[in-house]
């Protein structure tokens, strides 16, 4: 069959531009744009098509804040004290705060604004059903390896989705999901894998920076000449700093204005 070349254009222009971010308009979206969205999502790949996720979409801007309310207090004071075991200029830049480190605990506290965004999609995984795939794909415990990836391709979908529909979302993250099922009557055994906000972004596109292609790609055997050491990667973790920091202080800036 030969290659459709356009399909390929459009799938790479939808990757590249795809971004994630953290202001959103409150502009509704339409159920049938989030049903969309969802459809795409269902025809992840998972181990022996075993489908493990359900969601939760969350309009109530009551219930928004009360997850936005779990996730600060919760899952802030996990990442902050996470961030405290690393060399300071290799913290997350929104932890690198001097004198009293508690300032940063507080910031990211009052930052995180994803619940205005007009809905968000909470990702859920019943761990049960990796059951239905080879025993050796198994771990045992609550990062099961097929229900994680499989619930992490259907997220992928979620944000391709999103993008292709003019839309935009944020990837969040939950350490802590207790509080967060409890607040949405999430059942003890399944597994709250992720939030993602989606909205129309209020913020303007930005273009995207990855690794060249030649840095990542082997031919037939491991090239030796690629192999990052210690210190290169170090190196890198610092060159990825120095990129991220200005932004961070700056936006720490406008937090601290809109305040006043």
């Amino acid at each position: 069959m030969p290659s459709n070349n356009k399909t390929y254009d459009m799938l790479l222009n939808l990757v590249k531009t795809r971004m994630s971010v953290r202001k959103f308009r409150p502009d509704p979206i339409p159920d049938d744009t989030i049903n969309k969205i969802l459809e795409v999502a269902r025809w992840a790949m998972s181990g022996a098509n075993s489908q493990p996720w359900e969601f939760i979409v969350v309009t109530d801007p009551k219930i928004k804040k009360e997850l936005r309310d779990a996730y600060s207090e919760y899952n802030t004071d996990f990442i902050f004290w996470m961030e405290q075991q690393r060399e300071y200029n290799l913290r997350h830049p929104s932890y690198q705060v001097k004198n009293d480190p508690h300032e940063s605990l507080r910031f990211n506290k009052a930052k995180a604004n994803w619940h205005q965004a007009p809905a968000v999609i909470v990702v859920l995984g019943d761990g049960r059903r990796q059951w239905g795939t080879v025993m050796g794909a198994h771990t045992f415990g609550r990062d099961q390896s097929h229900l994680t990836d499989g619930l992490a391709n259907a997220c992928l979908l979620i944000h391709l989705a999103v993008a292709s529909l003019g839309l935009t979302s944020e990837w969040v993250s939950i350490h802590i999901e207790e509080p967060h099922k409890r607040i949405l009557g999430v059942p003890d055994l399944l597994k709250l894998y992720l939030i993602i906000p989606i909205g129309y972004p209020d913020v303007p596109a930005r273009e995207g920076v990855r690794r060249p292609l030649e840095d990542i790609v082997h031919r037939e055997r491991y090239d030796m000449s690629k192999y990052m050491s210690n210190e290169d990667v170090v190196k890198y973790l610092y060159s990825l700093r120095e990129a991220t920091v200005p932004i961070h202080s700056a936006s720490r800036a406008v937090t601290a204005d809109e305040k006043k």
